[in-house]
This record gives structure tokens, sequence and C-alpha cells, in this order.
């Protein structure tokens, strides 16, 4: 399959870039689908009709149970979130040169974001509709929707258009794909400047986060690197030493984009910074898993008698120091969004007994209140390899059991401990104890 926009040159863009799976990859093409209508090969199709989002759409909309709005100047975006589950809060806006629509893209013209758990859609002012969306066994697979009023729309997927570039490999015969969500130093007209970026999580220095994106919402004393362009530097471009010498104060708590753009173009006039903060966690904690996955394996392909404990030990770690937010940085003064999205976030559950959930917001100083991943719900943390998932329910269990208490997990108090205990075991019927 032909992608439709020219190919992205540029390295390093700021966006929550989504890649197309290994499966995607591999394939050397894809031929128009059968009775979904989804522009795909059936073979691969057949691969992920239980589990990916878009194609299970695709057939809903195939079969008349689900009909898609077309709007004039929004296309089908409205409808197509409403179909997802995705909330309209969740937008986040990016103005740096991003996406294979990259000429549509400018301070002037943000991209918008838009996400939950498992599906993010990005939408540029008269382009495509871009989707990822995760298949929990096999990565993220990247999609296009034409602005084009048809019935039923047809998705379209592409097999080898983005993995070259949101790759988490070290080995370029051997691509592992990855969401990306990266801060550069935007220029002006949103270029990166010298392509330089750095990946957004939770333990990224607040300073160092958001260059290239708008954000809404107030944080205090802390200062970030949202809502501005900069001149180049003389000479090469450390990000963190060029954003140490910078004044970054007419860019903080910032809530109304208007100076900067026409924000009623948009479904809503926010870039919330609540929304960013959990972005940047989630996409990491699924990056983790994807590799785990894939080198998992590969390793047992190429050595069917290689160490699995080994092995489960190194690839799942990561995911549990993750998880636990090993590393965040600590927040020095409170944050709050604007756009109504910490409080959809948090409606989403599921709950204990005590009315705990860990999708509870802390925002005071730290992102949750009770520090484990909300990922351990997704169908993609349910789908790991049974030697990765019994790993990381072992370690969850020996550092929230008090067995382990270790640096990496000193900032874990015993009441943070024994409250996303009490949260597990009463949501999450599959974690059991060694």
């Amino acid at each position: 399959m032909v992608f439709r926009f020219p190919t992205l040159a540029v390295t390093g863009v700021a966006l929550l870039v989504v890649a197309g799976s290994a499966l995607q990859h591999q394939a050397s093409s894809a031929q128009s689908g059968g009775s979904t209508g989804l522009n795909v090969s059936s073979a691969e199709r057949a691969a992920v009709a239980d589990v990916d989002a878009v194609v299970r759409l695709q057939q809903q909309l195939d079969s008349g149970k689900v009909r898609l709005t077309f709007e004039k100047d929004l296309g089908y975006l409205r409808s197509l979130l409403r179909a997802l589950n995705i909330p309209e809060s969740s937008q986040t806006l990016v103005f740096s040169k991003s996406s294979a629509q990259m000429s549509g893209i400018s301070p002037e013209k943000p991209r918008a974001i838009y996400f939950n758990d498992d599906v993010y859609v990005g939408w540029v002012q008269e382009g495509a509709l871009e989707l990822t969306a995760v298949d929990p066994k096999r990565g993220p697979f990247f999609y296009t929707l034409p602005q084009l009023e048809e019935v039923p729309p047809t998705f379209e997927r592409h097999t080898s258009s983005c993995v070259g570039c949101h790759d988490s490999s070290e080995d370029p015969s051997r691509l592992i794909p990855r969401l990306l969500k990266l801060s550069v130093v935007p220029d002006r007209n949103g270029l990166a400047i010298q392509a330089a970026a750095l990946v957004t999580t939770d333990r990224s220095p607040f300073r160092e986060r958001w260059g290239g994106w708008y954000v809404t919402g107030t944080h205090g004393r802390q200062r970030h690197m949202g809502n501005e362009t900069f001149a180049a530097p003389a000479g090469d471009l450390s990000i963190s030493a060029f954003v140490a010498a910078q004044d970054l104060t007419r860019g903080a708590n910032v809530t109304d984009l208007r100076r900067y753009f026409d924000t009623t173009r948009y479904l809503t006039p926010h870039s919330d910074i609540v929304a960013l903060m959990v972005l940047g966690h989630q996409t990491h904690v699924f990056n983790l898993m994807s590799v785990a996955v894939y080198k998992l394996q590969t390793a047992l392909s190429d050595d069917p008698k290689a160490d699995v404990e080994a092995l489960a030990r190194e690839l799942g770690e990561p995911i549990v120091r993750a998880m636990l937010f090993s590393g965040e940085v600590r927040l020095t003064d409170p944050v709050a969004g604007t756009s109504g999205f910490a409080e959809e976030f948090q409606r989403r559950g599921p709950r204990d007994g005590r009315g705990r959930s860990l999708r509870d917001l802390d925002l005071e100083t730290r992102l949750l209140r009770y520090p484990l991943s909300y990922v351990i719900y997704a169908e993609s943390f349910d789908q790991l390899p049974t030697t990765i998932k019994d790993y990381v329910y072992r370690r969850l269990h020996e550092v929230l059991s008090g067995e382990d208490q270790t640096s990496p997990y000193a900032h874990l108090s015993a009441a943070d401990r024994e409250a996303i205990l009490g949260i597990l075991r009463d949501t999450k019927p599959d974690f059991r104890q060694p």
C-alpha cells in the first residue's frame, strides 16, 4: 500500500508519533479488504479482527450498526471520537511540524491529538484523520481516514511508512514499533531546530517537557518549554543546556491560547497539562511492554534453550519500575488542567470496595495518588507472555508487601504500598500472590 502523504523527512519531531507494528513492517503489501471494507489484506484482518479497535469499528460501520457523521469543518472527527470512546477533553495540541501531514502543521495551525488507553487520533485542519490502535499482542497499527464523505467510511492501514523512524530496536533488521511523545526546540515556523528531541515521560525534568506543544493549565513556579518558539543557537544544540539558559516565563501558567491561534477551529480551546502528563506516562509503559514482548519472542526464536528466567528479569524489571513510577520527577507546585480531562480520566475506574482507584490523580507532588500505573488494566498488559506477566506480578507483590524496599522503590511509603495492594486485590482478579 502506498502512503498517501509525503514521508516525514525530519527526525526528532515533537508529537505523539504513532507507528506501525512489526507485522505491518514485514508485510510487503496490503490488498483491499473484503467484507470489512478495511483496506488491508485478509490475513492481517483476521490476525487483528478480535482486538484491534479500528478493525472492530470498520466492521460495525460496514454492517450499519454504527454510522459516522460528517461535519463541514471537522469531517468525521467528533463522531469518530464518540465511536471510539475517546473524550474530547483529552485534546492536546502540537505545533511542531510532525506526521506525514507536516505541511499543514504550524504554530498557527497546531495538530490535535485525542486518546484513551488504547487508541490515538490525530487531526490536522483540512487533512486526513490519523489513528493508532494498539493491538495487545502486536503493538500499534497505523491508519488514516480520508476526510471525504462516503458510506461507509473506509480506514486504510499503512504497512511500512512509520516503523523505520519510530523504532525502539538497536538492530535495524529487527524493528520494534513504539509510540513517541517528544519535546523539541521549535523555531517560529514549527520546525525542530537541528532535529534534536527528548522523549517525554514522567521521569523527564519538568523544564524539558513539551517543547513544540501548546500547554494549558497552571503549575506554579515550575517551568516547561511549551507555548514557546526559539531562535536557533549559534553552535550545536544540547536541549538540556539550551533550556537551562532560557527564560520560560512567558509560556508558563497559560490558560487561554487565543493569543497564539484561532482556537474556534478545534473541538475545545485547550491543550490540557494533565492530559499531556498522562500521555507521557502511558506511552512510556506501552513501549516497554512492546519491547519486552518482541525481545522475548526473538530471543527464544534465536535460541530455544535461552534462560527464560533471566530474560524475564531483564525485560520485566523496566516495566515494574515504570509502572511503580520509579524515578518520577516530583512536582514542586500543584498542577491543574483546564479542560475537565482530570475529572473524566478519574471517572473511568475501576474502584475498590473503599472507593479507591489507580486512576485517582494527585497533582500536588506526583501524577497519581496511588502510584501504580492504571495500564495494568489494559488488554496489552493482560496479553503479555506468561513469563513476563508472572515476573511483573511477582515483583509487584515483593515491592508492595514491603519485602523489597531497595532504592528504586524507596519513594513508596508504607501507606502507598498498602493502598495499592488493596486496590489490586479488589479490582484485578488475576493478581495473585506467589
